[in-house]
């Protein structure tokens, strides 16, 4: 009891109850004790009725702010809200007239299987590209766009193949993912070389070579590589490759040659210094194929999905905000906006 002040003597003797060999009675203890305790509280201090009063002034006080806090959250939600909405009719709106835009020039602009018309379309192009490669996507239920399954693909693949024969474009090649119509080459190429003779007719048919990497090339000899004319002279069939690409083709493409330089250079038969850009561009080029001028995306965003990284350093890449399905309107607007673009080669 040393911290309420109370002396060892006085504590003893409040415990035994005696103090100098006399014993204390209970009001005796009581003011030994009261010394020692805090004064009485006057009447001037708040009592507990009062201050649970003010409590609660000080819990209606803070009711309004807790209101003014709801409204401005209330506030804020509405401002969100409606920020959303005028964002939302925008985008749509320009979604709707774009897609609008592209079937108008659809209907306008249409080939009608005509290669002179598409000729005609591509005329006033400047340049274009000798290497071309769209990527293309295998829907298995995508019927409203007519390009479900395989048959689908081989569709889009025909109608590409058509126009790129019509525009002089003797390379194409096709990306899709997961590379299906890999196991379909005869059938593919069957189908591409009917198509032609929609477009072309029997006797002005391209000659056709179908192939893919890792694979024997599929270009069986059908039809001559020319044409006689009416004064006895021959024309040159012009003739179109389609190359039929892969994600496996990448990747992988990329792992397999390294590794084989890797052993090649243990063993020592290519020199460390041998192994740069250029012997990696020529290997490349040999097993998968050369790079493409330029890549067309089908698709309203400019997804890669996982095309060979080394064939796009230098490609000119194009595709059209909303547009969904393979459009020839595309197709050519790709090439013109190519044959305008400044190929600058990193300077």
């Amino acid at each position: 009891m040393a911290s309420t002040g109370i002396s060892p003597k006085e504590e003893l003797a409040f415990r035994r109850g005696a103090l100098d060999g006399k014993q204390m009675g209970p009001k005796e203890r009581e003011e030994m004790i009261k010394a020692h305790l805090p004064p009485e509280p006057t009447s001037s201090s708040p009592s507990p009725s009062r201050s649970g009063s003010k409590q609660r002034k000080r819990r209606r006080s803070s009711q309004p702010k807790l209101k003014h806090g709801r409204v401005r959250a209330f506030l804020h939600f509405l401002i969100y809200q409606t920020i959303s909405l005028i964002f939302s009719v925008f985008f749509r709106f320009r979604r709707a007239w774009r897609l609008s835009w592209y079937k108008m020039r659809a209907i306008m602009g249409h080939h009608h299987h005509t290669p002179e018309w598409i000729v005609s379309d591509v005329r006033n192009v400047e340049r274009l590209p000798n290497h071309l490669s769209v990527i293309l996507d295998y829907n298995e239920d995508d019927e409203d766009q007519g390009t479900a399954g395989v048959e689908g693909l081989l569709n889009d693949v025909c109608e590409i193949a058509a126009w790129s024969a019509a525009a002089g474009i003797s390379f194409l090649s096709i990306y899709e993912r997961k590379g299906v119509l890999k196991n379909y080459l005869p059938q593919t190429h069957a189908a591409i070389w009917k198509s032609l003779e929609t477009y072309f007719g029997s006797r002005r048919r391209p000659t056709l070579t179908v192939k893919a990497p890792h694979m024997t090339s599929y270009s069986p000899p059908a039809t001559p590589n020319s044409e006689p004319t009416e004064n006895g002279a021959s024309t040159a069939r012009p003739h179109i490759t389609v190359l039929l690409l892969s994600e496996h083709d990448g990747r992988d493409t990329l792992i397999d040659l390294t590794v084989t330089l890797a052993q090649m250079a243990q063993k020592g038969d290519v020199g460390i210094n041998q192994i740069d850009s250029n012997l990696i561009d020529a290997e490349l080029s040999d097993h998968v194929s050369t790079e493409p001028d330029l890549l067309i995306l089908f698709s309203p965003t400019v997804v890669l999905k996982g095309y060979p990284p080394w064939q796009l350093r230098l490609t000119e890449i194009f595709h059209l905000p909303d547009n969904k399905g393979v459009n020839y309107q595309v197709f050519l607007q790709a090439l013109q906006k190519y044959g305008k673009a400044e190929m600058r080669m990193g300077r």
